[in-house]
């Protein structure tokens, strides 16, 4: 979808309530040109962001060459939707930096973490350890594309908590 997009300073104090634009309690709504079809798309975008958290298609008007002017609803609901994408996406991004699991080792149950740290020039992982009281055991710095598994966590404790060669 090739859309027309004019960026415009975002005033973050003003409210704007056009049929067209929509600015409201930190999020932007747009309503623009599909310039692949002869529809409409709406795009909401968070401030402070520069990319928008949702773009998709927009109702026609009665014409049936102009768009459908935003409204209260329509704007609110757009929010929802937006937030709603950008809640997903972080849990996604937290899930895929952050994994742990639970094993059985001679001591009791241990918790195995892997924290990925995002960097852009060294990239690397915080492997640790808790016990079930949540009592901190080992903590070793391991490449970011380390795995995390059963196998890998007991055989890291069985090795008295050692950095893992791989």
């Amino acid at each position: 979808m090739t859309l027309n997009r004019t960026i415009e300073p975002v005033d973050a104090e003003a409210s704007t309530h056009e049929p067209r634009l929509w600015r409201d309690n930190g999020w932007t709504a747009r309503v623009i040109k599909n310039e692949d079809d002869e529809g409409w798309a709406v795009e909401m975008l968070r401030k402070g962001e520069s990319e928008p958290a949702l773009v998709g298609p927009w109702t026609m008007g009665r014409d049936k060459k102009n768009p459908k002017p935003l409204d209260t609803s329509a704007f609110n609901v757009l929010v929802k939707t937006a937030a709603e994408v950008l809640r997903r996406h972080e849990q996604q991004l937290h899930a895929q930096l952050h994994k742990g699991i639970a094993v059985n080792a001679g001591a009791g149950r241990v918790t195995v973490t892997l924290d990925i740290v995002v960097d852009e020039d060294d990239p690397y992982a915080v492997l640790g350890a808790v016990d079930e009281f949540g009592t901190a055991l080992a903590q070793v710095r391991v490449s970011a594309g380390f795995k995390l598994t059963a196998a890998s966590a007991s055989a890291w404790i069985d090795d008295d908590f050692r950095k893992p060669s791989h």
